[in-house]
């Protein structure tokens, strides 16, 4: 006769292998958004064109396949109590999609994205205001090992150029050096990255079941789509006064790679990984899989990179990614519930254990 134990290693063990195809899936999908934002970055940098109407551009389209797909008319009537909010975090949305994309201009893709997890700060905020003292002070290491992360990335370590780590005399004729940035210039893409945990932190709060998460993304995005138009014909009609009367090459790749890859399929991926694999933005195994594709597109594309300087800021910021996101793993009393890491909004309910 088997005992339970025996019983739930057997059911376990075959869960892992379920969980494969879906770990693949979540690579591919932040692959793919990863390309799309060294292309986008490409486009931005080769032609100057204006970032903010380019993702005006680009969300009018997204929005309108969000609600074809998930068709929030339909089904269970939404409250006020979830519309409103989700209004709300489209405005919070469309001002996220304008502060990364003028960070991507200025930073470059490697320190926008690697900027985009400072959302892990949610959890040292919560911890301060409402955790134990003790737990305070380790989240406050973590946020200091962020902020040591993030200033090795403006100091350009993960460049070739400027990296401590590098033993080339000369950098490659074909590679455009990079440019030191203070945390002035970094402080731009690093509040993206907090706005963008912050609006996933909403949308979590509001919906409780998943599929009227999909339907209420949907809402977000729309809204944020009517935020960002006053913005982005106010940037048209400063662009046109300023710039030349020459038309700007338009790149259909970005275009569409922006719009199917990091807007539409990143968000469905991120919520496959949420729900089924317990694995959310902000966390180092998330980190992990984007350094991977970072330094694939860092060496397609033949920029300035350094890969121990790219590695030592990722080490760095994932140690503080742990310890500002770490739940209480020592406690032993089985009634008690862990502490949430979501943030201030976490989900009490069913997402307690997830960070931002």
């Amino acid at each position: 006769m088997m005992t339970p134990r025996q019983v739930s290693e057997d059911r376990g063990s075959p869960q892992h292998f379920r969980h494969t195809p879906l770990q693949v899936i979540h690579i591919v999908g932040n692959f793919l958004r990863i390309w799309s934002i060294y292309s986008l970055y490409r486009y931005l940098s080769q032609t100057g064109a204006s970032v903010v109407l380019f993702l005006f551009i680009c969300l009018i389209p997204a929005s309108i396949l969000f609600l074809i797909l998930q068709k929030p008319w339909k089904g269970r009537p939404l409250s006020n109590t979830q519309v409103v909010p989700s209004i709300i975090n489209g405005g919070i949305t469309a001002l996220y999609f304008i502060l990364w994309g003028k960070g991507l201009k200025s930073c470059g893709p490697l320190r926008a994205i690697m900027a985009e997890y400072s959302g892990a700060i949610l959890g040292v905020l919560s911890a301060v205001l409402y955790g134990r003292k003790g737990h305070a002070w380790k989240k406050i290491g973590g946020l200091i090992a962020m902020v040591a992360s993030f200033y090795f990335l403006s100091q350009g370590w993960a460049t070739e150029t400027y990296s401590p780590f590098s033993f080339k005399d000369n950098v490659d004729a074909e590679v455009q050096p990079e440019q030191v940035l203070g945390m002035k210039e970094m402080a731009i893409p690093i509040f993206a990255g907090i706005l963008s945990a912050l609006r996933r932190v909403i949308a979590r709060r509001v919906s409780l079941k998943n599929q009227l998460k999909r339907r209420l993304h949907a809402l977000t995005i729309a809204s944020a789509t009517c935020f960002m138009f006053p913005i982005a014909m106010w940037d048209v009609i400063i662009g046109s006064a300023s710039s030349s009367s020459n038309k700007m090459p338009f790149s259909t790749w970005a275009f569409l790679s922006t719009i199917l890859f990091g807007v539409i399929l990143i968000f469905y991926v991120d919520s496959i990984a949420e729900e089924r694999l317990h694995m959310v933005f902000s966390s180092p195994k998330h980190l992990m899989g984007a350094g991977g594709c970072i330094i694939v597109m860092e060496t397609v594309y033949k920029l300035d990179f350094s890969l121990p300087g790219f590695l030592i800021c990722c080490i760095v910021l994932g140690f503080g990614i742990y310890e500002a996101t770490s739940l209480e793993r020592g406690r032993k009393d089985s009634f008690q519930k862990p502490d949430s890491s979501d943030g201030i909004l976490g989900d009490e309910d069913q997402m307690s254990a997830l960070p931002t």
